[in-house]
């Protein structure tokens, strides 16, 4: 983070996307910015939990998604005070303190729709429906993480650390998940035997 390569690529970058900056476009980025941040994520944690209880019944996959958004929310604050990297003092259109590196919105955005993408594929039948989702979640994960950029408030790295890091976790959960699966479904087919 301290080598003037990747200040450059930051900085180039940085430059780049808020070249495109209007009106306009500052509204939808603070709309993709909102959507990221963590109260909206809890308000959409609860309402995706309901769903899986009520509607799907799936107890099981109602644990991993815990499991995955607690631990997305505790690998990006650990990594934040490892690295202690200060926000871009470049051009900021909304003011935020803490730490930069990694971002907490792109961490909790992929993880978040990484794990919808997941546990709805499989309930999504038809192939355009699983389309529009893998549609729907990428797009959430680049504009959440695209917004952190254009409104100056990190740097593509901290977004990219943050990508990085969220992906791990959740390839990590997902991996222990089907793997603890498995064992109790072995189980239960031996002692049916």
């Amino acid at each position: 983070m301290s080598g003037n390569q990747i200040v450059g690529f930051d900085k180039a970058i940085i430059s780049f996307v808020q070249s495109f900056e209007t009106l306009f476009l500052t509204s939808i980025m603070k709309f993709f910015t909102f959507v990221g941040a963590g109260n909206t994520i809890k308000v959409l944690i609860a309402i995706a939990m309901i769903i899986l209880f009520f509607f799907f019944k799936f107890r099981s996959k109602l644990v991993l998604l815990i499991g995955v958004m607690i631990g997305s929310h505790y690998v990006f604050r650990i990594l934040k005070l490892i690295f202690h990297r200060a926000r871009p003092d470049l051009h900021s259109l909304i003011e935020i303190g803490g730490y930069s590196f990694p971002s907490g919105h792109a961490t909790n955005a992929i993880t978040f729709y990484g794990i919808l993408l997941y546990l709805l594929w499989h309930i999504i039948p038809s192939r355009w429906g699983r389309t529009l989702l893998v549609v729907i979640c990428t797009t959430m994960i680049v504009m959440i993480g695209v917004s952190r950029i254009y409104l100056g408030v990190h740097y593509p790295s901290d977004v990219i650390a943050g990508y990085c890091a969220g992906g791990f976790w959740l390839i990590l959960a997902i991996w222990i998940y089907q793997l603890v699966m498995k064992k109790i479904h072995e189980g239960k087919h031996k002692s049916v035997n």
